[in-house]
């Protein structure tokens, strides 16, 4: 691997991972998450969460959710969505739920349909996610 390449340390990591060896996975995925990887903070966001090769950390996994979200990881929007829900944090669960749609994540679609449906989405963001998702698809 070449010095400071985040995208082959965390194409490693998913090779390690695939292995069953998670340590070396779990390592690989933090040299690139340090270096700005959004797939890898993914990555450790599940193991996190999952507790492989780690300790069960859920903030750790908060954080690298938060972390690939916020770099338009769209299965991790998602994730934060069911996670705020739980927590009973409905508007936020609806936000995240309709930008994870608009990057054309195919499941939030439909939660922001049943979260229309319940009122908790207005019929402009409904549109408009609805725009995003198609747009996002035909790109």
């Amino acid at each position: 691997i070449e010095a400071n390449d985040p995208v082959a340390m965390s194409q490693m990591g998913s090779e390690r991972y695939i292995e069953g060896d998670y340590k070396s996975a779990f390592e690989y995925y933090t040299k690139a998450a340090v270096l700005g990887n959004v797939q890898a903070h993914f990555q450790l966001s599940c193991l996190y969460r999952e507790g492989k090769c780690v300790d069960k950390d859920e903030k750790r996994a908060l954080h690298h959710a938060e972390q690939a979200a916020i770099g338009g990881h769209p299965l991790a929007r998602h994730n934060l969505a069911i996670l705020e829900w739980k927590n009973g944090h409905y508007v936020r669960a609806a936000k995240h739920s309709i930008i994870a749609a608009k990057l054309g994540h195919d499941k939030s679609l439909e939660a922001v349909k049943d979260l229309y449906k319940a009122g908790y989405v207005s019929k402009d963001d409904f549109a408009a996610a609805l725009r995003g998702h198609q747009a996002a698809v035909d790109a």
